[in-house]
């Protein structure tokens, strides 16, 4: 079977860019003859030395009344490729779309334009739908200005439940936590913290503390009692390896408890909190504060640092 890597989305929604991208990388710099299928032609055009480079050519098919088995054929014997990669026009209904017997499609990714989504998923919904329908990643770019990308995911997810969903904006990746992704309920009371969802929850308080204003929280936790810390407070967290053993970071907010003078630095404990916000020296600002209704001792737990990697 010839493996075939199918990139869709409308026009200027960065498609070219990804490809460029793909055939930049060194994983890709592989054995054999890519045949890249242009179906419309963009504002970005690919560059002589990476096609050359990548051991690629290019082949143009403009209308959709010539993306036929038969011409897809005709392009695989002229230039016999390991693999293809085809940039498929998003005004063609993906629906309609028929590739040869003897390809497989090896990956389907969708790229969309954040700043556009909202006139296209609202006036071309259709075609939207069929081009994310069988996606395994997709990839919106552009959301700088976008303030709930919550919505754009619930759209896309309501159609393709199993897709990966990347948000880009001007400095790359956004590192965005869903709150149907957390691996706890927010309805919970408390919210019980166990080694990895601690540090996605302590992530996600930085960047929503909306979501946790109130509520209880519970988790064990290693005492931490800096210098020069306010009388009645201190900060009960966990290690945590955020990309490599050398890379360790105590990760915990500050917590008015009055057991916090009895408490010893890196005694073990299980607390149970509520979240507030609140200015704190330390922050320098507003942020979450901890105020604890119970503090007890207790064993540590089995994996004492958590990780990311």
């Amino acid at each position: 079977m010839k493996p075939v890597y199918m990139v869709n989305g409308f026009l200027e929604s960065g498609k070219t860019e990804f490809i460029t991208y793909t055939l930049n990388q060194p994983y890709f710099q592989v054995k054999g003859k890519t045949l890249l299928i242009l179906c419309e032609e963009g504002e970005i055009e690919y560059e002589e030395f990476l096609l050359k480079k990548s051991k690629t050519v290019v082949e143009l098919v403009e209308e959709e009344k010539d993306f036929t088995p038969s011409r897809l054929v005709e392009l695989e014997k002229k230039h016999r490729p390991e693999r293809i990669i085809i940039e498929y026009n998003g005004m063609w209904n993906y629906k309609n779309m028929e590739l040869p017997w003897h390809w497989s499609i090896e990956q389907q990714i969708t790229t969309i334009d954040a700043s556009t989504f909202p006139m296209y998923f609202n006036n071309m919904r259709s075609l939207l739908a069929e081009m994310v329908r069988n996606s395994e990643l997709i990839i919106f770019n552009r959301c700088d200005d976008v303030e709930d990308l919550g919505v754009y995911r619930r759209n896309i997810k309501a159609v393709n439940q199993k897709a990966e969903i990347v948000f880009e904006d001007s400095n790359g990746e956004i590192d965005e936590i869903f709150e149907e992704d957390l691996p706890y309920s927010l309805s919970d009371d408390p919210i019980a913290l166990e080694d990895e969802s601690y540090g996605i929850w302590y992530l996600d308080s930085l960047d929503h503390l909306e979501r946790y204003e109130g509520k209880k929280v519970q988790f064990t936790a290693m005492v931490l009692k800096p210098e020069n810390f306010p009388q009645g407070y201190f900060v009960p967290g966990r290690m945590a390896m955020t990309c490599c053993a050398d890379d360790m970071a105590f990760l915990g907010f500050a917590c008015r408890a009055r057991e916090a003078e009895k408490l010893e630095n890196k005694q073990w404990i299980r607390v149970t909190a509520v979240v507030r916000k609140e200015y704190f020296a330390d922050y320098q600002a507003e942020g979450p504060v901890l105020e604890a209704l119970s503090v007890e001792e207790t064993e540590a737990p089995k994996e004492e640092v958590i990780s990311f990697v």
